[in-house]
């Protein structure tokens, strides 16, 4: 990210909220989000992932501290300013749609704006363009296997322009085809279009590519904080969250513990794990595995 984008985009400060009956879900919390971040949540069910997301969206308030938006109290906007702004994608696409058609669901909020018709239909095709759904447009919405109804609730969240992006869960339920369509959007609305993006998941095996940072919670607190580096590597903060490491660094961790090889850091990815093989081959044989294409 340039200097500029370091800005803090989001920022929860010091928030704590319990539930009626005294169910403590998040207590002293704080976290950022800069601009043009790529940042996950991660933890057990139950760590306060959701209420923090909530708290972010202003669907909750604190019973202490506070969220500020490019340095703005949330709760001083009006719904209008806040939602133009920030938007979230649920986990349960039937939580978000309702329109007939596709075309309708998406339009719904930038025509709540008061937006002329012409801006509403530029809206609706450039958002259903930007999660590759436009020939979906007439679609009535019942007819939209899981995946597609994913990207069309993004598509209704991307039409009010926001600068900053929540999605629960965003891969849950799709298949493998579908989460790779999925992975690949939500890079592409980060490194291009400098989306600020906020997730929460359980899939860590993403986190290494997708994240710049990732904040791990634990019955309502920040456990960590850090690069999926940083994260996954530490072996207590692992335990502690219920967490696992990354098939690929745990296939890593399996050979320094039964061949006694050297693999730290551990890797994450493919191509650190590739580059770490290379590193193990005799003088010369990279160059020549490199040549043949070696994935």
């Amino acid at each position: 990210m340039t200097e500029a984008s370091r800005k803090d985009a989001i920022v929860a400060d010091a928030l704590s909220f319990a539930y009626p009956g005294g169910i403590q879900a998040l207590t002293d919390v704080t976290f950022r989000a800069a601009r043009g971040e790529f940042l996950a949540l991660v933890g057990p069910n139950g760590s306060g992932k959701t209420t923090l997301m909530k708290l972010l969206l202003g669907l909750q308030r604190p019973q202490r501290g506070r969220v500020l938006l490019d340095g703005q109290d949330i709760l001083q906007l009006k719904p209008a300013q806040l939602y133009r702004r920030v938007g979230m994608v649920f986990q349960n696409p039937a939580d978000q749609l309702f329109a007939a058609t596709v075309e309708q669901d998406v339009a719904f909020g930038p025509r709540n704006l008061g937006l002329a018709e012409t801006q509403v239909t530029q809206r609706v095709n450039d958002a259903l363009a930007a999660v590759d759904v436009l020939p979906l447009r007439d679609r009535p919405i019942h007819h939209l296997s899981f995946g597609e109804q994913k990207r069309v609730c993004l598509a209704g969240v991307l039409a009010m322009q926001p600068s900053v992006l929540v999605l629960d869960e965003p891969t849950a339920g799709l298949d493998p085809a579908g989460e790779a369509h999925m992975i690949e959007l939500l890079l592409r609305l980060n490194r291009q279009h400098d989306i600020t993006i906020i997730l929460s998941t359980h899939a860590v095996d993403l986190l290494p590519i997708l994240t710049h940072r990732i904040y791990v919670l634990c019955h309502g607190r920040v456990l960590r904080e850090g690069t999926a580096q940083q994260v996954l590597s530490h072996h207590q903060t692992i335990v502690q969250a219920g967490l696992r490491l990354p098939i690929i660094a745990q296939l890593f961790q399996d050979l320094a513990c039964c061949e006694g090889l050297s693999v730290e850091p551990l890797p994450m990815t493919i191509q650190e794990a590739r580059q770490r093989i290379l590193d193990w081959l005799p003088a010369g044989a990279g160059c020549a595995a490199a040549g043949r294409g070696a994935p």
